[in-house]
């Protein structure tokens, strides 16, 4: 075969991959290292796209690199198949969301399996299939009896585009994470978890996710967002509840000018009553209420507010300061109030200038320095430090029982409850007589009706179906209605990856001892949009099953890492911008190897590709050139297992060869760089291509061929698994190369008999030399002057000062 036939080639080593169950993971043995190499689980949209394929490659990569070096490798996958995108399809396109969901399930399976992406098929998931989402409710039972599972009633985000509630994670900017449409405030009873109670602990984990990137780790410490300081009661001018707030700043409470509530503060309706405001309070909130989170909350949205005719007392001064309702101040943080300090806060300066409110300055700079307001560090109170002041100030507080000292932190409670219809349905039963009743484990699953009408105008579907909703009470037996909510889709994601160490249990979610071999996972790859979502979650859910008695681990991934985008035309690739690039028809041009080899070369993977057209035709034209110059040496090379020959023919071969090897084995460990080995074994073709002629290499020559292409076979197989197939049976070893030895370097061949050193004059690179391995400095500045690109630029000029480093640089600073 003259020409590398990626399709036949491809199909090929698929089905035979596939007939022998290469990547098929039976029970762990205890007698070799186990790896677990997980992507995160993908939703099943219809078609994969280059973002797929880069994730997935680089998965790939680390578990077929893995295997080779011996390891048991877990690699697996699976669907997040429920979610708003197949309803929406469905109410689009008349579809039921069952089958729209399966379909684009069979239609990524073939895609990645079209890929070579080597994946235990027997452990595939969805978490759309009772078998599935039975243990969603399962494990809420669970939660519900530990009181971690609980409804109440409060103000949560509305996306009226979505028609369903948003947890606080999945509003990005005041606009919906899924659509980018506004969200508003209203008023729900919902169902929530209680990751609260897990807030320090998840903030204390932080410190031990030695394997997770600093970004990552940085925003999950933002968002649950601890901050220690007092809550401080404020008196009422004439009787009634006091006002109670969070401050972390109590140093500055002697420059408070007003305090301000949230629209929805339950005493900012009911203190204007009788003042002459009410009217005014009233239809403030009204109007504000109404608009987005956007329009309330962006930095360059307007502070607006409303005095509400009442005074508060301040319990440090005794000073009266007015009451005022503002749009700025939210509900779910701290207490929903705040006193407001113009001359040490910018947003409390910003409204005191639109309203004409005082500014009253109590903190100084350190050195005593005049300070432009607001002047928002700390710095001296009455000639104490900030921090100090804030010490002795919480403890009169104390003291005189008006404060005390607290925590707050900005993680919410996480709303599960969602109004739509393809979800896992939420096993509760409402009854007239017994309230919430837990649906017994021996009824579970739950099941989702075949349909429900989708109108996409706000509502639970679930509730249009009176054949779902309607019940009887596991307790008195009488009649009663379903929760017609179903569970947030990120309750699939949350503890997936348990599941696919024992996917048949029908006894429980997952045995601990069949998944604990394999946990903590050993790499998790997925994109940084999910660190404050799913990555917190599922954090919370592993704890959660810690002390469910079901795992006996507190965090459940060592490594994380998140990959770059495909880029095209300046922008991430979307069907809305047109600039989406097909896999199928790359894989139907080039070959699966040529696409996957792009996705892992053109940059490293941590950073963002560039799609590029000429880009992917290089790597289909270099492992073209790497076909046909292993065609053209194959007939003079020795057979397999033949000994190595005596003499040093083509040494500068062999010892390109073995560096390639350790080049590319330390590349592909903790470092990750996969794109780099891909230049490494482009740059050993080009070395071996001389001693490939039209007369067959023979002797030591020959021999040193066959071993460069074997390691070629070897270290392409993480990359492009086809070609390398095929390379490994052509040269005559039986199948496969994916779980063939990992090649291990000679030491003996990492030392070079010649070095190429660096030349700088004055810091720029003039010009590079190669000198016997080991040269002395005279020797080297001796070959640098007599080079004449090097020369030029040292004549006439004294030499001051060199800095050498052996076998590498010499720095010439010449004037």
């Amino acid at each position: 075969m003259s020409e590398y036939d990626a399709k036949r080639i491809e199909a090929k080593w698929q089905a035979r991959w596939s007939e022998a169950g290469v990547f098929r993971v039976a029970a762990p043995d205890a007698g070799r290292p186990r790896f677990y190499d997980l992507e995160m689980l993908p939703y099943p949209s219809g078609r994969i796209h280059m973002g797929h394929v880069r994730n997935y490659s680089i998965g790939d990569a680390i578990a077929r690199f893995r295997r080779m070096r011996g390891e048991q490798v877990l690699h697996v996958i699976g669907w997040d198949a429920f979610g708003l995108p197949a309803e929406n399809a469905a109410i689009q396109n008349g579809a039921e969301p069952r089958a729209w969901t399966l379909a684009n399930i069979e239609t990524m399976r073939g895609q990645l399996e079209r890929l070579g992406v080597g994946y235990d098929w027997g452990r595939e998931i969805a978490t759309c299939l009772p078998e599935y989402y039975r243990w969603n409710q399962w494990l809420f039972l669970r939660m519900l009896e530990r009181g971690v599972a609980f409804r109440a009633r409060r103000l949560l985000n509305w996306c009226a585009s979505c028609a369903t509630v948003l947890a606080n994670e999945q509003v990005v900017a005041g606009r919906c994470w899924r659509c980018d449409n506004p969200v508003t405030r209203r008023e729900f009873e919902q169902w929530f978890l209680r990751i609260t109670q897990y807030a320090q602990e998840l903030l204390d984990g932080i410190d031990t996710l030695d394997g997770w990137p600093d970004r990552v780790r940085a925003m999950q410490r933002n968002w649950i967002g601890r901050s220690d300081g007092a809550r401080v009661r404020f008196a009422l001018e004439g009787g009634s509840e006091p006002i109670e707030v969070f401050t972390t700043r109590i140093d500055t409470i002697h420059g408070a000018t007003y305090l301000a509530l949230a629209l929805e503060h339950p005493a900012a309706r009911t203190l204007a009553e009788g003042t002459g405001q009410a009217d005014a309070v009233r239809s403030f909130i009204a109007e504000q209420a109404g608009r987005s989170l956007v329009d309330r909350f962006a930095d360059t949205a307007e502070k607006l507010g409303v005095f509400t005719g009442r005074y508060a007392i301040n319990p440090f001064s005794g000073e009266r300061i007015p009451i005022w309702v503002a749009n700025f101040v939210l509900m779910d943080v701290g207490t929903g109030a705040i006193m407001s300090v113009p001359a040490h806060d910018e947003r409390d300066f910003a409204f005191a200038q639109a309203y004409g409110l005082p500014v009253r300055a109590v903190v100084q700079p350190r050195d005593g320095g005049a300070a432009a307001l607001p002047f928002t560090e700390d710095g001296m109170v009455d000639g104490v430090p900030s921090a100090e002041a804030r010490r002795r100030m919480v403890a009169e507080a104390e003291a005189k029982g008006f404060g005390e000292a607290t925590v707050t932190y900005r993680l919410k409670d996480w709303g599960v409850s969602r109004q739509r219809f393809w979800g896992t349905p939420i096993p509760v039963i409402h009854c007239p007589k017994d309230g919430v009743v837990p649906v017994p484990d021996e009824d579970l699953p739950v099941l989702l009706p075949e349909r429900a009408p989708l109108t996409g105008a706000g509502g639970s579907p679930l509730a249009l179906v009176p054949e779902f909703v309607d019940t009887t009470c596991p307790r008195c037996h009488g009649p009663a209605a379903r929760e017609t909510d179903t569970m947030d889709t990120f309750v699939d994601s949350s503890w997936y990856y348990f599941r696919y160490c024992d996917p048949d249990n029908e006894r429980l979610p997952f045995d601990w001892d069949k998944a604990a071999p394999w946990f903590p996972v050993d790499l998790y790859i997925g994109g940084i949009e999910h660190a404050t979502m799913h990555l917190i979650y599922t954090r919370f859910w592993t704890k959660v099953m810690r002390d469910l008695g079901l795992v006996k681990i507190d965090e459940p991934v060592t490594s994380l890492f998140t990959q770059g985008m495909v880029i095209k035309d300046g922008a991430k690739m979307s069907k809305s911008k047109g600039n989406v690039v097909d896999p199928d028809q790359m894989i139907a041009r080039f070959g699966a190897d040529t696409t996957r080899l792009f996705s892992l070369f053109a940059a490293p993977p941590e950073r963002d590709l560039e799609w590029s057209d000429a880009g992917i035709e290089g790597c289909a034209r270099f492992l073209g050139r790497l076909w046909r110059t292993f065609e053209k040496a194959r007939r003079g090379l020795p057979p397999v297992h033949a000994p190595k020959p005596a003499g040093t023919a083509a040494s500068d071969l062999r010892r390109k060869t073995h560096q390639t090897i350790r080049r590319i084995t330390d590349d592909l460990g903790p470092r990750m760089h996969l794109n780099t080995p891909v230049a490494a074994i482009m740059e050993l073709l080009n070395a071996l291509t001389p001693l490939v002629t039209d007369e067959p290499a023979d002797g030591a020559a020959a021999w040193a061929l066959r071993e460069a292409f074997e390691t070629i076979a070897k270290v392409l197989a993480p990359f492009a698994p086809h070609v390398a197939e095929e390379l490994w049976e052509a040269l005559g070893h039986p199948p496969f190369v994916a779980v063939a030895p990992w090649p291990v370097a000679d030491p003996a061949l990492l030392v070079s008999d010649e070095a190429l050193v660096v030349v700088q004059v004055n810091g720029k690179v003039r010009g590079k030399i190669t000198l016997p391995a080991g040269s002395a400095e005279r020797d080297v500045l001796d070959a640098a002057r007599a080079d004449e690109r090097i020369a030029a630029h040292l004549d006439g000029k004294t030499i001051r000062k060199t800095v050498f480093v052996q076998d590498r640089l010499l720095n010439v600073v010449a004037g």
